[in-house]
């Protein structure tokens, strides 16, 4: 197992300074599953690769380990891909071998410490789950060029086909601890395991290496739960700090802001105006099959249960808590089976593709794209509109301009403090035009409640149809 990180910028060696160790020398140091060693096959001025090699005892990586003879047997324990793939155990490599390095210091030279290198790190064999849209989703938004190769299970017998590892290459300008920090988290999210427990002091390992660009990295949600082997609970505590909230507080913002939105449109049951129109259209498109992406607490699913034209209804949200409200609401617990058998509820992101998601005759966004970053949204259209494809689409979103007809409405405020952004007609319409273009639907605009002749409707909705 090992990781190589070359530095092209003349004067290469300094990557010997920032790393802490000297290339004239092979650095070797034993951890609890194995040894590790540094060391570098070419350092000259123009070019300078440190590699680190991570051989791995099987015996050593079990030995204490609880339930180490239990299900599965002794064979799985000592003979698996973990000797020779990148897993959390280079992680571990990473942070013993480069401590110092990570933490962004230099000591013989320290201004060396915030100078971005010419990069190129190269991981050869790397378990992937998710293939190279996962590579590509982690890695391109932090800067990096991204070359993927998919190994086969066995270049002898190519009918056997391809197996899940690939050899990976980054090529960025990067600070050497940045580039260390991107490794130490996302190696164990591309294998989405841990070779150990686990528990609440992962967090802090995440959001330490994390500072300064998980924060703002689009696919922050997935990594965390990657990262943290899907716990539920421990994703949402670390997905609440790093938006400086404690878990409690983000829910009580969420569910309060929510309210004031409600609390804005009242006057005109606005929430009630815009579920009829969109299940008005879905109803009239003939669909059966139907998913409500960003479905919230469940109130439009409610509508399309209590019609048996609906034969599968799913209902996604990236929010667990609100899906739980939904169940609440729906009373899943409760209901009738036969009844049951037609919905689903299923966490997920709308910005990442998702098998799940795939094969519905209709489908409806409604007030999502506004609660996207703007550079998330190309995503949310490749995912909605490239990859789950359904026939009818249905997209809503606040009409900007009739916010002044709002009384309570303060000037230059949007109607939910989580909205990213709310659009003129002009722009929902440009929008909407240019995606249906690209992926080759039809496309028509109704307005939603009252259409006033200068400001148009409050709620703007495009159908998009096959």
């Amino acid at each position: 197992m090992l990781v190589t990180i070359t530095n092209t910028q003349p004067p290469a060696t300094d990557l010997g300074f920032l790393l802490h160790k000297n290339p004239a020398r092979l650095h070797s140091r034993e951890l609890t599953f194995g040894i590790a060693h540094v060391f570098y096959p070419i350092a000259t001025e123009n070019e300078c690769t440190a590699v680190l090699l991570l051989e791995i005892d099987p015996v050593g990586l079990v030995r204490g380990r609880p339930g180490s003879h239990g299900e599965g047997g002794l064979l799985e324990q000592y003979v698996n891909d973990r000797p020779y793939v990148a897993s959390s155990l280079l992680s571990v490599a990473l942070g013993q071998l480069f401590g110092t390095a990570l933490s962004g210091r230099c000591k013989d030279r320290p201004e060396l410490a915030d100078s971005t290198l010419l990069l190129r790190i190269e991981l050869p064999v790397v378990p992937c789950r998710g293939g190279d849209e996962v590579v590509r989703s982690l890695f391109e938004p932090l800067g990096y060029f991204v070359e993927t190769e998919q190994l086969p299970l066995d270049p002898n017998f190519p009918e056997w086909g391809q197996s899940r590892y690939f050899r990976i290459v980054l090529t960025a300008m990067q600070r050497v601890c940045d580039a260390l920090a991107h490794l130490y988290v996302l190696i164990p999210v591309l294998d989405a395991d841990k070779h150990y427990w686990v528990g609440e002091d992962e967090i802090d390992k995440l959001l330490r290496r994390g500072k300064g660009w998980l924060e703002s990295h689009p696919a922050k949600e997935e990594i965390a739960n990657r990262y943290l082997r899907r716990k539920r609970r421990l994703t949402q505590i670390a997905l609440a700090q790093l938006t400086d909230n404690t878990l409690e507080e983000a829910e009580t913002a969420d569910e309060k802001r929510d309210a004031e939105e409600e609390s804005t449109e009242k006057p005109i049951r606005l929430n009630d105006v815009r579920h009829a129109a969109v299940f008005d259209v879905i109803k009239a498109s003939g669909a059966s099959r139907i998913v409500d992406l960003g479905c919230g607490e469940g109130k439009l699913l409610y509508r399309f249960l209590d019609d048996k034209q609906f034969t599968e209804i799913l209902g996604v949200d990236v929010s667990m808590r609100a899906l739980e409200v939904a169940s609440d609401r729906l009373h899943l617990d409760t209901m009738p089976e036969i009844r049951r058998k037609r919905i689903r509820l299923l966490q997920s992101s709308l910005t990442y593709l998702d098998d799940r998601l795939q094969g519905f005759d209709a489908g409806c966004a409604v007030e999502v794209i506004e609660h996207l970053d703007p550079d998330r949204l190309t995503a949310f259209e490749r995912t909605v509109f490239g990859f789950v494809q359904p026939n009818t689409l249905v997209v809503t979103t606040p009409n900007v301009e009739y916010n002044a007809m709002f009384p309570a409405m303060p000037a230059g405020r949007l109607r939910h403090r989580d909205h990213r952004f709310e659009w003129t007609r002009e722009q929902f319409r440009a929008w909407a035009s240019g995606v249906a273009e690209r992926y080759a639907y039809r496309l028509r605009f109704e307005p939603v409640g009252p259409d006033d002749p200068e400001v148009g409707p409050p709620t703007q909705m495009a159908v998009f149809e096959r």
